[in-house]
């Protein structure tokens, strides 16, 4: 099975946006008691409600709606199924565990009040939202692990995702449309359950859009799903990471491969600046408060840049890479994206 190449160096840096990112998101650590332990056993079994951060029959963070947004019409006709980022950051961790336990309580309170809030909830105005728990590979793999045990760990992790695609297949999907969504390390699986399940097969029929965010698509990855062209492109995927405007790092630089970008501004790969103006709404700390025209977003090359947000006292913060805000930067214009590809997919099935 191909795997995305792209240079692991580029997630040393997430060792810095993941500090910030804790610092913009609550505490999770009042909510740890509310999860059980099993050390018996580290294979998640997907009939089992626990082992899903978001489930549609389970209350959980991702059915949080900033309050501003409250007022907003649900639809739940379509599903999402969302595979998080890497959470399993801490600095030591015991030998021979560069995979995550599914059962540590802290780390699945930490997932679930850190990406599966900030990030899995900008689909809950339009999907059913299906977030997986998996054995994540530590955020290592991707920079200071050898290459083979970096690769056994992220196929480790692939397992669990795709146990859990094919479970949710077998019991949930029922013929519905879905949506494929990702951050960082998400991606790298998600991608790599795209070229299995979708590309080629049948199943693509149902896919609305794939939001591959985070981590380069490079465009020798896939041979037949392309980037969407526009806002409202279905059966088509959307991809960008997001970096300050001027800053090239030298691991972006060493990039032999061009990958496709979208600026989620205007939702096409052209590489025009899209003002700020065009930006909806961005959530940061504070999860209930909308932050209008937020930043700006231009396609430069193989990232997407942006201006310093503004926000208070933002002017304190020398952040050189966005990665932990790929999608909160742009909550509000990413949930009425969702809202139109699926209205323009099923327009097409009735024609």
């Amino acid at each position: 099975m191909p795997k995305i190449n792209f240079n692991y160096q580029f997630c040393f840096r997430i060792l810095i946006t993941v500090i910030v990112n804790s610092s913009c998101t609550p505490s999770y650590y009042k909510f740890i008691s509310q999860y059980s332990q099993d050390p018996k056993t580290n294979s998640p079994d997907y009939s089992n409600l626990s082992n899903w951060s978001s489930h549609p029959d389970k209350k959980d963070p991702a059915d949080s709606i900033p309050y501003p947004l409250k007022n907003g019409i649900a639809d739940s006709s379509v599903d999402v199924f969302f595979i998080h980022p890497t959470t399993y950051t801490k600095k030591h961790f015991p030998k021979g565990k560069v995979n995550a336990d599914i059962f540590d309580a802290t780390l699945s309170a930490k997932t679930d009040y850190t990406s599966i809030l900030y990030q899995a909830s900008v689909f809950n105005a339009s999907c059913r939202i299906f977030a997986p728990r998996y054995k994540q590979a530590h955020l290592s793999a991707f920079f200071k692990m050898k290459k083979e045990l970096a690769d056994k760990a992220f196929d480790t992790a692939y397992n669990d995702i795709r146990n859990a695609f094919e479970y949710y297949l077998q019991h949930y999907n029922n013929g519905r449309p879905f949506i494929i969504a990702s951050h960082s390390q998400g991606t790298l699986h998600a991608a790599r359950l795209i070229k299995e399940f979708i590309e080629d097969e049948p199943l693509k029929k149902q896919l609305v859009c794939a939001y591959l965010i985070g981590l380069p698509v490079p465009q020798d990855y896939f041979t037949k799903f392309q980037p969407c062209k526009d806002s409202t492109s279905t059966g088509c995927f959307v991809s960008w990471r997001t970096l300050k405007r001027g800053y090239l790092p030298p691991y972006v630089k060493m990039e032999t491969t061009s990958s496709y970008v979208t600026n989620p501004l205007l939702w096409t790969t052209d590489t025009i600046k899209a003002p700020r103006t065009l930006n909806k709404g961005a959530i940061l700390w504070k999860f209930n408060k909308i932050l209008l025209h937020s930043n700006d977003a231009q396609i430069h090359k193989n990232v997407l840049w942006i201006q310093k947000p503004k926000f208070p006292f933002s002017f304190l913060i020398p952040i050189k890479n966005f990665h932990a805000g790929d999608i909160n930067l742009f909550y509000v214009n990413i949930r009425e994206n969702i809202k139109t590809r699926i209205a323009y997919w099923k327009q097409a099935q009735v024609q």
